[in-house]
């Protein structure tokens, strides 16, 4: 392996960890980091004075164009979209103790759709990945001023909209169990008593399966629709808990096929939301390894 292609390699975990939380996709980040890979070996390298900033700085303008591409792509999804899920893997850590709990949950990915791509790249690099704002100007092409009132923003739509819950991994296995427990009993009382009173329900379905077009909001109507849902296939569904993007999360399998991964947010007394990926197309990447 050449000098370059070996520091590419080294630098290539955290330009994967910006790349998947800017884009929630797996396809969408190993292109724009085989975009960047070729943009890095056509670059004269006299013209590189710091390879780590180079690769995040073209990375980043790479991941901002594809996510205002894929906005416009999503525009027209069939139901609501969601990040695809990452199954219990050991997925880089972001530059330092973040205070965020849970950078890679999908409850925090799906917060971060709702900013532009401008705010959400200044975001992760500022929150996630320690740049400073004189980094993150060059990157942005803005100056300092500009970048931290976009971070200041930014941060204010993802507290606003994620109030930060500590809550430990046992108490999250806890309601998994319970909520599949109630599934299994058709027991709509003790699902209903799983969820906070404005809990949500969202579903990912792609148009490729069947799924709730539109997100359900309210306990009753979550615990009917969960319960509902699950009773025609209940006798030939098994499940694991599993780590999905980094918390404990449901793998379904149907017949012994992987068919729905389930993540929940919670405040670790009830669950808040719901969130289902059963597109098949996201389900791709789960291996035999992760089997029923």
């Amino acid at each position: 392996m050449d000098l370059r292609a070996e520091t590419f390699q080294e630098n290539r975990p955290r330009l994967y960890g910006i790349a998947y939380r800017m884009l929630g996709s797996r396809a969408d980040a190993e292109d724009v980091l085989q975009d960047a890979y070729l943009r890095w070996h056509q670059t004269d390298p006299s013209r590189i004075d710091v390879p780590q900033a180079w690769l995040t700085t073209t990375l980043t303008r790479l991941c901002i164009d594809r996510l205002r591409a894929a906005r416009t792509e999503r525009t027209n999804y069939v139901g609501p979209w969601l990040p695809e899920p990452l199954i219990d893997e050991n997925f880089p850590p972001p530059e330092r103790e973040s205070e965020l709990a849970s950078d890679l949950s999908m409850a925090f990915l799906v917060v971060l759709e709702r900013l532009t791509p401008e705010e959400r790249a200044a975001f992760l690099l500022r929150e996630v990945f320690d740049c400073d704002f004189s980094e993150i100007a060059r990157i942005l092409g803005k100056n300092e001023a500009n970048c931290r009132q976009i971070v200041h923003r930014a941060r204010e739509h993802v507290h606003r909209d994620r109030p930060k819950f500590q809550v430990s991994d046992a108490a999250r296995k806890r309601l998994l169990e319970k909520f599949v427990a109630a599934l299994h009993a058709e027991n709509h009382d003790a699902m209903l008593a799983l969820f906070a009173e404005d809990a949500t329900w969202t579903s990912d379905g792609g148009g490729k399966t069947k799924a709730a077009r539109k997100v359900i909001h309210g306990a009753e109507h979550v615990a009917r629709f969960a319960i509902g849902v699950s009773r025609r296939y209940l006798s030939r569904t098994t499940h694991r808990v599993l780590p999905i993007n980094g918390e404990s999360g449901l793998l379904m399998y149907l017949d012994g096929s992987p068919i729905a991964a389930i993540s929940i947010d919670s405040d670790g007394e009830r669950i808040l939301a719901v969130y289902t990926v059963v597109n098949p197309d996201k389900l791709k990447s789960i291996t035999a390894t992760h089997g029923a």
